[in-house]
């Protein structure tokens, strides 16, 4: 009943909104990518977190900004011309999530993936792990720093698309894959991002 109601509250939305919103077109893969991505396992298709350009700018913040809106589960990058491209993310759980502004000072193609000491302490089963299909970071990883110093959190994609829509991480935002490529490509380093 619960996937009964959840699909019929995403095609609901996705009927009303439709004259608002724009499916964009997936980037170009490098030959890289397109191999390790077909190893990560694909989710289901849900309109509510599925990329979409959007026609309106109601963030309030101007083009260059990226906002994560942490109760909705979306990621908003503002582009020019009161445009707004929008991406389903999954944020951190209640235990773990952050809110607040950083800037993007590094970014990465399917980085290392070195977890907390703090992360370890709690999953012993947590390793340092190589860049490729098995790791979590996915993709794409977008670092987030505040005056100068790593926040240690991250914008980054993920090896359980499944899991986009859901409060599950350790306070990262992650993304599907092919959307956190996409916006890597738009979003250069010095971005500013404000988490709410």
């Amino acid at each position: 009943m619960r996937t009964f109601l959840r699909a019929a509250l995403a095609l609901a939305s996705a009927a009303v909104l439709a004259g608002c919103y724009t499916t964009t077109p997936d980037p170009q893969l490098s030959p890289r990518d397109a191999e390790w991505l077909a190893q990560i396992p694909k989710a289901e298709d849900d309109p509510v977190y599925a990329r979409y350009l959007l026609s309106t700018n109601e963030t309030g913040e101007p083009p260059g900004v990226i906002v994560v809106d942490t109760k909705a589960r979306q990621l908003f990058y503002v582009l020019p011309d009161n445009r707004v491209m929008r991406y389903g993310v999954a944020v951190g759980d209640e235990a773990f999530g952050w809110t607040g502004e950083a800037v993007i000072q590094r970014k990465a193609e399917w980085p290392d993936w070195h977890p907390p000491a703090e992360m370890k302490a709690r999953w012993p089963h947590v390793r340092d792990m190589k860049g490729g299909p098995a790791n979590p970071m996915g993709a794409r990883a977008l670092y987030l720093y505040q005056n100068g110093r790593d926040t240690l959190y991250r914008i980054h994609g993920t090896n359980e698309p499944e899991k986009i829509g859901r409060s599950v991480s350790s306070g990262c935002i992650r993304m599907r894959n092919i959307d956190v490529i996409d916006l890597y490509n738009r979003a250069p380093a010095g971005t500013r991002v404000v988490v709410k």
